[in-house]
């Protein structure tokens, strides 16, 4: 009787300990997830965003914004901002706005040849009562030239409807006060140095320097002017090893230098037949020997886009930018808080746009400018 008494006492324990262990991990259970192999359908993963440029009492502030995206666990992404539309009313887009602000090279001309269409859209759009505003990021020519150019080839176009690049060099140091007994050294053609005399500042550099050499040899040291405060880069044809050491000295060792690019376009139309590296190639020769970024003043910054503004009262959504780069034009007139064109006369294809690794999509797509025309009649 007493084997059996402790073989029932010996189950009882047994039975209790069983009960508690049970007990333990429900409750453990209970203050974690049920399922602890399940994974959320979606997580969130940075990226890096654009780089925008805010200008305020004549410093440059570098904002790097870093949005999130959501990833399913599958590794699958869910689909990109809604894709342009292809513009099919051209009455409707030409009534929402006041002003269009086109780009020259790929939407006016490309090259020196006029593209087709263009001067009866142009004087569609005058005679509608809209404002009509010329960019261009190419440095080369002032706005004088430019409206030459125009002029050449058969356009009515008044100076102070263009806006180039290099005037936007010129006219970002007239806004920070940059000091008159400064000098400004120039990587760039004749449209900056014109710019800049018109605006009275000191220069040197440009053309003329494309023909200077260093002589390497043991113990040699390049002198620069310690009165440059600005070095403005633009597109170059006579680019050459003593404009980056120039310019690099100066940047590096003249206290507060500003270092000021025109734009960063990779490639550039000087021609028709073909595509040519473009000013951001200079730039980024700089780039490289500085360790510095420059302030960018054209597209696509916002400085000529809040300078255009404030210049004709515009309310910036009044206003259409019309553009064939993603990058430079469309995010341009983004930047702004414009509604955007792209033409597909230019540097972008269809492809190019429709591809998913493009991130900019304009508001309306269509061929070129002078389907202004034509859509209009076939809508009437």
């Amino acid at each position: 009787r007493e084997v059996k008494r402790k073989k029932k006492e010996k189950k009882k324990r047994m039975l209790s300990r069983s009960v508690a262990s049970a007990v333990s991990q429900v409750s453990s259970s209970s203050s974690s997830s049920l399922l602890p192999n399940t994974k959320p359908f979606f997580s969130l993963k940075p990226f890096s965003g654009y780089r925008s440029s805010s200008f305020s009492g004549g410093s440059i502030r570098k904002i790097n914004h870093k949005p999130l995206r959501m990833t399913s666990s599958s590794g699958m992404t869910p689909p990109r901002a809604m894709a342009a539309q292809q513009l099919e009313n051209a009455d409707e887009l030409i009534d929402s706005v006041e002003t269009f602000i086109f780009d020259c090279d790929g939407v006016i001309w490309k090259g020196d040849s006029l593209i087709e269409g263009v001067p009866e859209t142009l004087d569609m759009l005058r005679a509608k009562g809209k404002r009509l505003v010329f960019v261009t990021n190419n440095s080369t020519k002032s706005r004088k030239q430019y409206g030459k150019k125009f002029e050449t080839l058969g356009l009515n176009v008044n100076e102070e409807e263009i806006f180039a690049s290099s005037f936007a060099a010129a006219a970002y140091l007239q806004s920070i006060n940059f000091p008159k007994d400064k000098k400004v050294y120039v990587i760039g053609e004749e449209g900056i140095l014109k710019e800049l005399e018109l605006a009275g500042f000191q220069y040197l550099g440009g053309p003329d320097d494309g023909k200077k050499q260093i002589e390497l040899k043991p113990g040699f040291l390049m002198e620069h002017d310690h009165d440059v405060g600005a070095v403005v880069v633009g597109f170059d044809r006579y680019f050459n090893y003593y404009k980056i050491q120039y310019g690099t000295l100066s940047i590096r060792e003249n206290p507060g230098c500003l270092f000021i690019a025109t734009n960063r376009d990779a490639v550039t139309h000087l021609t028709d037949a073909q595509e040519w590296a473009g000013g951001g190639s200079m730039v980024g020769a700089l780039v490289g020997s500085t360790q510095r970024e420059p302030i960018v003043v054209g597209k696509p910054s916002t400085f000529m886009m809040d300078y255009l503004a404030d210049k004709f009262k515009i309310q910036k959504s009044q206003i259409c930018m019309v553009g064939d780069r993603l990058d430079t034009d469309i995010l341009f007139g983004q930047n702004g808080g414009c509604k955007t064109l792209l033409v597909l006369s230019g540097v972008t294809s269809i492809s190019m746009l429709e591809s998913p690794d493009n991130k900019i999509q304009p508001d309306f797509y269509t061929s070129k400018i002078s389907d202004f025309l034509s859509l209009k009649k076939a809508t009437v």
